[in-house]
């Protein structure tokens, strides 16, 4: 319990650093954005209750907006993505559940599991954040476009790196 403890805060830190000082400013035709943080969150184990999935994603999304300096936009998106996480969770479990101990990756679930389990996720989180910058919909049509193309980023690299990462393969 320690050690997943202590492994979930190293993730945190790696994927906090990774995102303020590398993708910070990496933009793909001046509207994709690679938000790669939101796979601590999608990434945490079954069994979380919701509520401590809530307070990490608070926690992450303050984190990450201090380094944006967003004022709350990334951590309200967040913990809204967090909310929702073990809700969603529920309507796509397999028909024999969710094995205890896992956590939801390619791996253990298999891709199509996969992408019926982040694209949803990662789609809120991105819709709420760049309409919160926004500040509305007068831009409707330019922040769907940017919402789609970092959701297409951010899901290639999330592919990208579970397929890169080692892990328990599926029995």
């Amino acid at each position: 319990m320690i050690r997943s403890g202590l492994v979930h805060i190293v993730l945190f830190l790696v994927y906090v650093f990774v995102q303020a000082m590398l993708l910070k400013n990496l933009v793909l035709f001046n509207s994709a954005f690679c938000f790669l943080y939101v796979v601590f969150i999608l990434s945490l184990p079954f069994e979380f209750s919701t509520t401590l999935t809530i307070l990490v994603g608070f926690l992450l999304g303050f984190t990450i907006d201090i380094f944006y300096s967003s004022i709350g936009m990334h951590a309200f998106a967040t913990v809204l993505m967090s909310y929702l996480r073990n809700h969603w969770l529920s309507v796509i479990t397999p028909q024999g559940g969710y094995d205890t101990g896992n956590t939801p990756t390619i791996a253990t679930n298999g891709i199509q599991w996969f992408l019926v389990y982040t694209i949803p996720l990662v789609f809120i989180h991105h819709f709420v954040l760049f309409f919160l910058e926004a500040s509305g919909f007068d831009m409707f049509w330019f922040t769907m476009l940017k919402i789609m193309g970092s959701l297409l980023f951010t899901m290639i690299v999330i592919i990208f790196l579970q397929l890169l990462v080692p892990q328990r393969r599926k029995i």
